[in-house]
């Protein structure tokens, strides 16, 4: 599906359109409406869910967005988060130099030298896609927005690039307050902020978006070993190594030839998340490993998170050991000591998994829209806008009073959808299109035996069942159980 269709569908149905828009719209920012809202929130909370349960010691955090300025000193970003930019000689845009590139060539040039860029460039001429001018030589472009806190002495800040240093100016304090143990890991589901160069693909690449990250500290010389290796041992993951050319399936047990078990672990976990919860295919799914010259040169190891989206494998998340570089930069710049003592006394490293949720939320749209002789949308129940929506047959008889008192009831543990107008096939068609997986319509018969209709979104099949069953049928519906072993089938 091309994102041009999923941008109209989105604006056209209410997921999502530019920031600003009866102004023309701002360059990299993007309103979710109130479906994108639903599925957005629940993609969020589907991940709390998962990824905080995978240690009793794992919690969530929310600092402050904007942060001191020797923060991002401390990290590096002050100096080192930039982004190769050209500028073109005629007419003054500005492109990424890797990007363009990439464009061009449908290579990856990430993390090559700027020189190089340059090169690459002149040798395949590429000229600028405004006007055909020629380009300026590579430069570099900081990517945190600058802003000053307070009007007296005012201070220089940043709004965090982000989420993770949130993490790291407040592990000794939370280090205290959860009983000094290791591992201990803290979340962050929230805003980061990245003066993108040229913002595009929708969701993809925008200049404010939402990260879900985990940051797991763990003493170093424990990173061989996993209490619940166990349970993923066997656990075939989907990689693409840096000298292949096409993804494998491997063993968890495998992997840990080239990689440590506390490492691995969390891999499987991550796919698990992809495949299991948010339903995605297991075709479109992989890990792909990133060169030295291609990662962060703080990450020991760094695979990103892929799926195959209309523009190809696209990174959506990642899996980071970031080793010690976070604490000690803090620690050297703040004059605080970030050591910590269990049974000795160490300075932890950290294990990071991160996920960019609006990509999440886009590949959502963008695998899961059908089109055949009707257009719908396959969410996985469990991020679907809404979970189930209500119809009364008719507005009158007392059909539409029950049809209220059933809504009422379903609300108080799902997020329902009321519609009283128009013919029931095209209400069912409403909800289609917006990905709604249950339909509830409450008929004449309804009044006599105090049964319901219940249709599925993607089979079209319904059945009969008894109002006062609702609450098992949902919860077992719900947990992914067949609509039709539910209740009678309807003919």
């Amino acid at each position: 599906m091309t994102q041009e269709k999923i941008e109209e569908v989105a604006r056209r149905r209410g997921f999502f359109w530019k920031g600003s828009e009866i102004y023309g719209g701002l360059s990299g920012f993007y309103d979710y409406a109130h479906l994108g809202s639903a599925i957005k929130i629940k993609w969020e909370n589907e991940w709390r869910k998962f990824f905080l349960s995978l240690d009793d010691n794992f919690f969530e955090i929310q600092p402050a967005n904007i942060m001191h300025e020797k923060v991002f000193i401390a990290s590096g970003h002050v100096d080192s988060f930039v982004d190769p930019v050209v500028k073109c000689k005629k007419c003054g845009n500005f492109e990424r130099a890797d990007q363009i590139l990439e464009h061009h060539l449908k290579e990856n040039f990430e993390g090559i030298e700027p020189k190089e860029l340059e090169n690459l460039i002149k040798k395949h001429d590429i000229k600028c896609p405004k006007c055909e001018g020629k380009f300026e030589e590579v430069g570099s472009f900081n990517l945190l927005f600058p802003l000053t806190v307070g009007a007296e002495n005012p201070q220089k800040a940043y709004p965090r690039g982000e989420t993770a240093q949130g993490v790291y100016v407040n592990f000794a304090r939370e280090f205290e307050c959860l009983r000094k143990k290791l591992p201990m890991g803290l979340a962050i589901v929230g805003k980061a902020y990245r003066n993108e160069i040229s913002p595009r693909n929708l969701l993809l690449r925008m200049r404010e978006f939402t990260q879900a990250e985990l940051q797991i500290f763990f003493d170093p010389e424990k990173i061989e070993e996993h209490p619940k290796f166990e349970e993923v041992r066997t656990e075939k993951l989907r990689v693409l190594f840096v000298k292949n050319k096409e993804s494998k399936e491997i063993t968890a047990e495998e992997l840990t030839n080239r990689l440590p078990q506390f490492y691995v672990y969390h891999m499987a976990k991550v796919q698990k998340f992809f495949l299991e919860v948010m339903k995605f295919p297991k075709e479109k799914f992989r890990f792909k490993e990133l060169s030295e010259e291609e990662r962060a040169f703080y990450n020991k190891y760094h695979w990103d998170v892929e799926l195959e989206l209309s523009n190809g494998f696209t990174e959506v998340g990642g899996v980071h050991y970031r080793t010690d570089h976070d604490l000690s930069g803090h620690q050297k710049v703040s004059k605080e000591d970030m050591s910590v003592f269990t049974d000795k006394k160490i300075l932890p490293h950290v294990l990071e998994l991160s996920f960019g949720v609006d990509r999440n939320v886009l590949a959502l749209l963008e695998l899961n829209y059908r089109e055949d002789e009707r257009n719908f949308f396959t969410f996985p129940r469990n991020v679907s806008p809404f979970h189930c929506a209500v119809f009364p047959l008719v507005k009158k008889d007392g059909l539409d009073e029950l049809a209220t008192e059933i809504k009422e009831l379903l609300k108080e543990n799902l997020s329902v959808f009321y519609d009283n107008s128009g013919s029931i096939g095209r209400r069912y068609r409403r909800m289609d299109e917006i990905g709604v997986p249950l339909c509830l319509t409450v008929d004449h018969k309804s009044l006599e035996d105090k049964t319901v209709t219940l249709r599925d979104r993607d089979s079209m099949a319904q059945v009969r069942v008894k109002i006062s069953d609702l609450e098992d049928f949902m919860r077992r519906f719900f947990k992914g159980e067949d609509l039709q072993n539910l209740g009678v089938i309807v003919k």
